[in-house]
């Protein structure tokens, strides 16, 4: 069997299961028929794959900074040391941050079809870019000198550019399905949600290592470098296509009928607001800013572990040797398993058991977060540290799933959540942004010798404890964040 199909197989066989489990679940009947949930199905899906593919083209940064890590630069230091890889994703996660002030705007008005059109183009062409820079490089190509002298500059304005299209995707996502699926059964879209976020992350790690280590020779090993941008590139490319054909805005427009969704634009008949007063609507409600603020907290801790991890354990393998470890090995796949139970616990036990509120999952998640930081800061250096940020990621990714991908939908309402989930997500990738540039300021300096062997603090583990340590403070926030919105829901506006 193929060594990407083997990975695959028990991603396969647990969505699977969460199919069969989803299916024996009391019915949330809101009045759709067969032929709309079948529908629905085909909206989604396509739309929902180019998000995981659009991750793919977003992390791929982290897996080619492992060979980027291999090559000696100009300095003498590593071409992507700790600190390069920090900063360049540090502008690149600004830059999504800051990109719903317009792309959330434009969503409202355009719709979340026309957005994850742009995003996926974009994304597509930022991807080549950084590809052929890459192949540039490696093969001494046109401009290969410029590149080698200006490369922390040029990744990092290629790596914003791509982030700017990436900021589309959530907006996107979110838009389009909050016109399908009521506030009673949006907690079951959290799931997806989380399940397509963890096939992205999937497809980032362990498929960008495939093509690297695939492509591989003994001569040439960062041969396969260039392709970990190209391919998502060209998966993109093929999912705009799908989603020109199938996705649609809303039921009406794919031939179903449009319903009342229940959520905090329902009932609202009255003319749109403008961009202006859309923003000063959702800035002043105190539950939308308060859930942003919690996400604030996900996005340092959800890429503290996510980005540092591989990172960690690469460089410090001379001590502890987790580097031929089980978690090491499959990063991508414990990942992706991880947000699947996470996302779907998650989404489960908001819509069944707290009645589609989404504050009491969040304030269970983020107790196994800060419980999972503070055990951290001591078992780092153990066997131990590759199963606790495994169970932190499924926590941090389920409230994710539930805050970004439903409480944006829930609070912003079918006609503003592109306002709502910009700014939300905003806070995710601002949260991420100042974890980038903390760990590039705080964690050890990574250095080669002249044959390009690792050596210098960042192989002595005890120079690591900062990327724990930084986890807890954040964790607590979340916390206590969290269970401020521990009773909130939505309230629909009263018919006119």
């Amino acid at each position: 069997m193929p060594a990407w199909l083997n990975n695959l197989l028990p991603i396969l066989l647990l969505l699977a299961a969460v199919v069969v489990v989803l299916s024996r679940l009391p019915k949330i009947d809101v009045g759709h028929t067969d032929g709309y949930r079948r529908r629905r199905v085909l909206n989604w899906l396509p739309l929902g794959l180019t998000y995981a593919f659009l991750y793919m083209g977003r992390y791929n940064l982290e897996v080619s900074k492992g060979a980027f890590g291999d090559i000696v630069g100009s300095n003498g230091s590593a071409m992507m040391g700790n600190a390069d890889f920090g900063l360049i994703f540090g502008v690149g996660t600004i830059i999504y941050g800051f990109s719903f002030i317009i792309n959330g705007p434009l969503t409202d008005k355009l719709g979340g079809r026309f957005s994850i059109l742009m995003g996926a183009a974009g994304a597509m062409v930022a991807n080549v870019l950084m590809g052929l820079a890459s192949l540039s490089l490696l093969h001494q190509g046109p401009g290969h000198q410029w590149i080698a002298g200006h490369f922390v500059l040029l990744f990092a304005g290629l790596y914003g550019l791509n982030m700017y299209f990436q900021s589309f995707g959530a907006v996107a996502i979110v838009k389009v399905n909050a016109a399908w699926f009521h506030v009673r059964e949006r907690g079951v879209f959290g799931a997806i949600f989380g399940i397509l976020i963890s096939l992205g992350i999937y497809f980032a790690f362990d498929w960008s290592t495939m093509i690297l280590k695939g492509l591989a020779t003994e001569l040439d090993p960062t041969r396969g470098l260039p392709w970990v941008f190209f391919v998502p590139a060209i998966l993109l490319g093929i999912f705009w296509v799908l989603d020109t054909l199938y996705v649609r805005d809303t039921p009406g427009e794919a031939g179903q009928r449009d319903f009342n969704t229940g959520d905090a634009s329902s009932n609202d008949t009255g003319p749109p607001l403008g961009a202006a007063k859309v923003f000063a609507l959702m800035l002043r409600n105190p539950v939308v800013m308060t859930i942003a603020l919690i996400e604030f907290c996900s996005g340092f801790l959800r890429q503290a572990i996510m980005q540092w991890f591989r990172t960690f354990a690469k460089q410090t393998d001379s001590v502890l040797h987790l580097k031929d470890g089980f978690v090491y090995e499959n990063w991508g796949l414990l990942l992706c398993i991880a947000g699947i139970l996470g996302g779907v616990m998650a989404g489960v036990i908001s819509d069944h058991v707290f009645k589609s509120r989404r504050g009491p999952v969040a304030v269970l998640l983020y107790g196994v977060m800060l419980l999972g930081a503070a055990v951290l800061a001591f078992a780092y250096v153990s066997p131990a540290v590759g199963l606790l940020v495994i169970v932190m990621s499924m926590a941090v990714i389920g409230v994710h799933g539930m805050l970004s991908g439903t409480a944006s939908m829930d609070f912003g309402g079918t006609r503003n959540v592109g306002v709502a989930v910009g700014i939300i997500d905003g806070f995710v990738y601002l949260g991420t942004a100042v974890m980038s540039f903390t760990y590039a300021a705080i964690l050890p300096q990574q250095q080669l010798d002249e044959a390009g062997k690792l050596i210098g603090p960042a192989t002595d583990p005890v120079n690591w404890l900062p990327w724990p340590l930084a986890m807890i403070p954040v964790a607590a926030l979340g916390l206590y964040l969290a269970s401020r919105v521990w009773s909130a829901y939505p309230e629909a506006k009263k018919a006119r």
